[in-house]
C-alpha cells in the first residue's frame, strides 16, 4: 500500500483550510451548485461536542433527485428557504473522523471509520443526513449532538478498517431493501389506540352505509359475509389483551353493537356510537346522498387526528374510498365481507408505501379473523416477480433473492428496456449459475406488446397459479394495478417504488378479503436495518460492490445526478469526494483511463475493494 493511501486511511494528513461541496439552492438541477460547479468554503473546526468528519464515498440515490425536483417543498424540507439555507445532498455515506471535540475524546478517535443512519430523530424532531443536515456531497462536515446523542442513541455505526469505502456507503440503500422484508405489521388492534368501525352496504340485515343512502337499522343480527347468514362478531382483535382507548362506530346497531358495549364496560375503553347520517368524509365519484358522519365529526368524537384501525363492515368501493383517509400512519384497514365489493376501489398506493398502511380482510363475519401476521419474507421455493428490476434498487432485490439461503424457485425480473434488463443476467451470472438447480431465472420485457398480453405471459410462467411475491420497483400505479391479478392466493405485493401520497390505483379488494392477498411498503430504514446490512457485507454474506456501475470525483457529481435522473447507468454511481477532478466513468471504461484499476475489477467488470484501493492510490 502506498504511503499516501496509508496516511489517508489513518487520517493523519492535515485538514485543509477550505473544502468543496454541492449546495442545492432551490428546485431544479440548475439550482445545484453555482454555475454548474461545486463551491469552496472554509473548513470549520469542531466544537467540544462535535466531530469533524471526512466523507470518503457517497452513493447517489433516486431520492436525491426527488429533492432536486421538489426543492423546498420536499416533505423533509417543508418551510426551508433553500436560497438562504441550501441543502447538501447525499445520505449513503462512508466517513472518517478527522477531529474530535474535547467532550467526546473518551468516545471517538481520529481515524475511526463510520457509516451513518440517514433517518435521525433528535428530541422528537425528524432530521436526516443529506436533507435537514448537510450530507455526503461535501468533502467535510461537522457531526454534533443530534447525530451522536439522538433519540435512538448514536446514529454512527463503526466500520472495520478493511471494509471498502463504497462497500460501506452502499449498505444504506441495502438497508432500505432489507427493511422492506422485515416489516412488523400489527396482528390486532393497537393497544391504547383509536378504532373506527363502519357499517357498509354489504352489512346484511340493513341497507347500511351505501351509495344510495342509509338503512334504518344499521348492522343487524344477520351480519356480513358472502352468504349473509353469519352473525357479526368481534372475536379477539386485542393482540394479546391490549385494548384500545376509544372505539367509534358509525351505523352499527344490533348484536355487534351490544357486544361492543359489553366489551367497553368490561375492558374500560370509551365507546362512541354515531348514526349513519350526515355528509361523506371523502367525496367519491360513486357517492350520492348523505352517507355518513363528516370526517371532522368522527375524528372529534374520538378525540384523535386519525384512527389506528379502520374496520369496514360490508364495504363497497365508495365506502373504502371515503374512509381510507381516516387511517393514520401505520394504520390497519380491515375489510370484513366481500358482498358489496363489486367494483375496483381507488386505493392510495402512495400511502401503502410511505405511511405503512396495512390492508387486511376476511370473508367471514368475525372481525378479529383478519388480524393475522402479514408475511413479509419471500416464500422459500416459491414464485417471485420483480417488476421494473433493471435499476440499481431492483438489482439489489434480485441479488438478495439470489443470495438468500432459501430463495424462490422461480425468479422473474422484468423491465421495459431489454438492454437494461440484460445487465442482470451478466452481472449476476455467477449467482444464477450457482442456483440453477434451485432457482429458474427468467428475464422478460414487453417487446412492444400490450400490458395485458405481457402480464398474461408472466402468469403463464406460473402455470396460472400466480406469484407468491411480487416486488414493484417501477413507480407506476398502472403497474401495481395490473400486477394484483397476478398474485396467488396468500400472495404479497411489496410496493417498494415510492409513489407520492395521493397516487391512486384501481384494485379489486376482493382479493384482500377472499384470497388473503396483502400489500407491504416501506420508506427508508431503521438503525437496526443498517447494522444488519453492514454485518452482512463485512461477513461476506452479500457484496454491495456488485451494485456499483460508475465512479466519479467531486466535480462530476452533478453529472452523476443527471445520470440517475436519466437512468443512464445500470447500477449505482459512487462519488469519491476527496478526489476532485476524476470524470464520471462507467467501470468498463476504466480500461482506457486507469488500466491498473480496471485489472482489479471482479467478474463481469464489478467493483472490488482492491480496485478501489488502487483507484485511491492513483488519484489522491
Amino acid at each position: 500500500m502506498s504511503d499516501t493511501l496509508s496516511t489517508y486511511r489513518r487520517a493523519e494528513g492535515p485538514v485543509p483550510e477550505r473544502y468543496w461541496l454541492w449546495p442545492l439552492y432551490g428546485a431544479g438541477i440548475e439550482a445545484l451548485g453555482r454555475d454548474g460547479e461545486p463551491i469552496e468554503v472554509e473548513t470549520p473546526r469542531c466544537g467540544p461536542d462535535q466531530l469533524l468528519v471526512r466523507h470518503d464515498a457517497v452513493g447517489l440515490c433516486f431520492s436525491d433527485t426527488k429533492v432536486i425536483h421538489a426543492g423546498g417543498t420536499h416533505p423533509r424540507l417543508t418551510g426551508r428557504d433553500l436560497s438562504a439555507e441550501p441543502v447538501v445532498l447525499g445520505h449513503e455515506v462512508a466517513m472518517t473522523v478527522m477531529e474530535v471535540g474535547e467532550n467526546l475524546r473518551d468516545r471517538f478517535r481520529p481515524g475511526e471509520r463510520y457509516i451513518i443512519q440517514a433517518d435521525i430523530y433528535y428530541r422528537g424532531v425528524g432530521l436526516a443526513y443529506g436533507y435537514a443536515l448537510q450530507g455526503g456531497l461535501s468533502q467535510y462536515n461537522l457531526v454534533g449532538p443530534e447525530v451522536l446523542n439522538g433519540d435512538e442513541g448514536c446514529y454512527l455505526l463503526p466500520v472495520r478498517p478493511e471494509t471498502g469505502y463504497a462497500q460501506a456507503a452502499l449498505t444504506e440503500p441495502w438497508a432500505c431493501v432489507g427493511a422492506s422484508y422485515d416489516i412488523a405489521y400489527r396482528a390486532g388492534w393497537l393497544g391504547g389506540g383509536a378504532v373506527l368501525i363502519v357499517a357498509g352496504p354489504g352489512a346484511v340485515g340493513a341497507t347500511g352505509v351505501g351509495a344510495t343512502g342509509v338503512g334504518a337499522t344499521g348492522v343487524g343480527a344477520t351480519g356480513v359475509g358472502a352468504t349473509g347468514r353469519s352473525p357479526l362478531r368481534l372475536g379477539d382483535p386485542y393482540a394479546g389483551g391490549q385494548t384500545p382507548s376509544v372505539v367509534v362506530t358509525v351505523g352499527v346497531v344490533g348484536p355487534l353493537a351490544e357486544e361492543l358495549a359489553a366489551r367497553a364496560e368490561r375492558d374500560g375503553f370509551r365507546l362512541v356510537a354515531l348514526p349513519a347520517s350526515g355528509p361523506s368524509p371523502q367525496p367519491s365519484p360513486r357517492s350520492t346522498g348523505d352517507r355518513v358522519q363528516g370526517a371532522g365529526a368522527i375524528l372529534a368524537a374520538a378525540g384523535v387526528e386519525a384512527f389506528d384501525d379502520v374496520v369496514l363492515l360490508g364495504a363497497d368501493a365508495a365506502t373504502y374510498e371515503a374512509f381510507e383517509p381516516l387511517a393514520g400512519r401505520g394504520g390497519v384497514i380491515n375489510l370484513v365481507g366481500d358482498a358489496a365489493l363489486v367494483e375496483r376501489a381507488q386505493v392510495d398506493v402512495g400511502r401503502l408505501h410511505y405511511d405503512n398502511l396495512s390492508l387486511t380482510g376476511t370473508s367471514g363475519a368475525v372481525i378479529a379473523a383478519a388480524y393475522e401476521p402479514v408475511r413479509t419474507q419471500l416464500v422459500p421455493g416459491g414464485r417471485a416477480a420483480f417488476l421494473g428490476a433493471a435499476g440499481p434498487m431492483g438489482q439489489m432485490h434480485v441479488q438478495r433473492a439470489l443470495q438468500a439461503q432459501e430463495g424462490p424457485g422461480l425468479l422473474v425480473a422484468t423491465d421495459l428496456v431489454p438492454e437494461r434488463l440484460a445487465v442482470i443476467g451478466l452481472k449476476y451470472a455467477q449467482l444464477i449459475t450457482a442456483r440453477r438447480d434451485r432457482t429458474e431465472v427468467v428475464l422478460r420485457t414487453p417487446d412492444g406488446g400490450s400490458a395485458q398480453a405481457f402480464n398474461e405471459g408472466l402468469m403463464g410462467l406460473t402455470g396460472g397459479a400466480g406469484y407468491d411475491d411480487i416486488v414493484v420497483l417501477a413507480p407506476s400505479a398502472g403497474v401495481i394495478a395490473g400486477a394484483v391479478p397476478m398474485l396467488a392466493r396468500g400472495g404479497v405485493m411489496n410496493i417498494f417504488a415510492g409513489l407520492a401520497r395521493g397516487t391512486k390505483a384501481p384494485i379489486d379488494l376482493r382479493r384482500v378479503v377472499c384470497d388473503g392477498v396483502r400489500f407491504t411498503g416501506t420508506s427508508g430504514s431503521a438503525i437496526h436495518d443498517l447494522r444488519n446490512m453492514l454485518d452482512a457485507a463485512e461477513s461476506g454474506r452479500l457484496d454491495p460492490n456488485l451494485s456499483v456501475a460508475a465512479v466519479s470525483g467531486m466535480r462530476d457529481a452533478k453529472k452523476g445526478i443527471e445520470g440517475v435522473m436519466s437512468q443512464t447507468f445500470p447500477g449505482k454511481i459512487v462519488i469519491y469526494p476527496q478526489i476532485l477532478d476524476f470524470p464520471l466513468t462507467p467501470l468498463a471504461e476504466l480500461a482506457a483511463s486507469l488500466p491498473a484499476v480496471y485489472a482489479l475489477l471482479g467478474p463481469q467488470e464489478s467493483w472490488t475493494n482492491e480496485a478501489e484501493a488502487e483507484f485511491l492510490k492513483e488519484m489522491l
